[in-house]
């Protein structure tokens, strides 16, 4: 695979860096950086720091933080917003925003993989305003139009 490299800054003592599970991963685990655990009931959100701030050394990137699919089939541990974006241009302390989905109480414990980072290139987007767009066999059928299976 094709490395990007990012800079990282180190914000608190306990942080791991992200690491890549297996050889073929796509995403770079996250892991809590906690002082000690925490408790989350169903229904409820939380903010987990990850202890870092990422730079990578490419522009026309971004860090897109996905929920790690075995905390999410087996405890219903998901992200709030779904996918997280890391603009190029953020600085700051990379955060999971969590919820517990589950009917169970979680415990989160530090140093637990929760999240995962992959980095994508990014185009913008440089809108006009058309009278009309292209016409499609599928024109403007949404949601379920072209099926189920």
């Amino acid at each position: 695979m094709d490395e990007l490299p990012v800079r990282v800054k180190i914000l608190r003592p306990e942080a791991r860096l992200p690491f890549y599970a297996s050889a073929g991963a796509a995403g770079a685990d996250l892991s809590a950086c906690l002082p000690e655990a925490a408790v989350l009931e169903p229904g409820e959100r939380i903010s987990v720091p990850t202890g870092l701030a990422l730079e990578t050394s490419e522009s026309g990137y971004a860090a897109l933080i996905f929920a790690r699919s075995g905390p999410a089939a087996a405890r219903g541990l998901a992200l709030t917003n779904g996918v997280g974006v890391v603009d190029e241009d953020y600085r700051g302390e990379i955060c999971l925003l969590l919820v517990n989905l589950g009917q169970e109480t979680i415990i989160l414990s530090p140093g637990e993989r929760l999240a995962q980072v992959v980095f994508v290139p990014v185009r913008r987007g440089l809108f006009r305003v058309e009278e009309d767009l292209g016409v499609t066999e599928r024109g403007n059928g949404g949601f379920g139009s072209t099926g189920r299976l």
